[in-house]
C-alpha cells in the first residue's frame, strides 16, 4: 500500500468514526429516557392538565409513576399505576393526603384536575390546613382477573 493510499485510509476511517459518534450522540438526545422520579425538576416532560402544577409522568417495566410538583418544583406527591391499580409512594410534602379510588366523583368545587390520561387522572383540592389533598381515579378497570388489588390471588 503507498504512503497516499495509507493516509487516505486512515482519513475515511476517522469519518466513519466521527460520523458514527455524532449520530450515536443525536440519537441518544433524542431518545433519552425520562428521569428524576422524586426530584424538582426532572428530566422528564412536563403534561400537567392544570397551569398551577408540574406533573411528571415515568414509565418503567409497565409500571406508570406520575409525580405532581408545585410551580417551584416542590415535590407534593407520587403514585405508580398499572392494569387499573395505583399505589401511593412515599414521596413529596403531601404523600400522606393522597388516596387512590375507582370512583370519578370529586371532593369539592375547588378540586381541579392536574392530570388525565386514558386510564388515570389526578385531582387536586386544597385543604383548609394549607395541605393538598391528591385522588388517583382509575379510569380503566384491570384487565385480566389476576392482577393484584381487583380481586384476583
Amino acid at each position: 500500500m503507498s504512503r497516499n493510499q495509507g493516509s487516505f485510509v486512515r482519513k475515511a476511517a476517522f469519518a466513519g468514526l466521527l460520523a458514527l459518534c455524532v449520530t450515536s450522540i443525536a440519537s441518544a438526545q433524542t431518545s433519552a429516557p425520562a428521569t428524576g422520579l422524586g426530584q424538582a425538576w426532572p428530566n422528564a416532560a412536563d403534561v400537567s392538565a392544570n397551569p398551577n402544577w408540574h406533573v411528571y409522568v415515568f414509565v418503567l417495566n409497565g409500571i406508570k409513576y406520575i409525580q405532581v410538583n408545585d410551580l417551584n418544583g416542590n415535590v407534593h406527591a407520587a403514585v405508580g399505576t398499572a392494569n387499573g391499580t395505583s399505589i401511593v409512594l412515599p414521596v413529596g410534602v403531601d404523600s400522606q393526603n393522597v388516596a387512590t379510588s375507582s370512583s370519578t366523583t370529586t371532593d369539592s368545587s375547588s378540586t381541579t384536575t392536574v392530570y388525565s390520561d386514558s386510564a388515570t387522572t389526578v385531582t387536586a383540592t386544597p385543604q383548609s390546613n394549607g395541605a393538598t389533598r391528591f385522588t388517583v381515579l382509575n379510569n380503566a378497570s384491570c384487565p385480566t382477573a389476576g392482577c393484584s388489588g381487583n380481586g384476583g390471588p
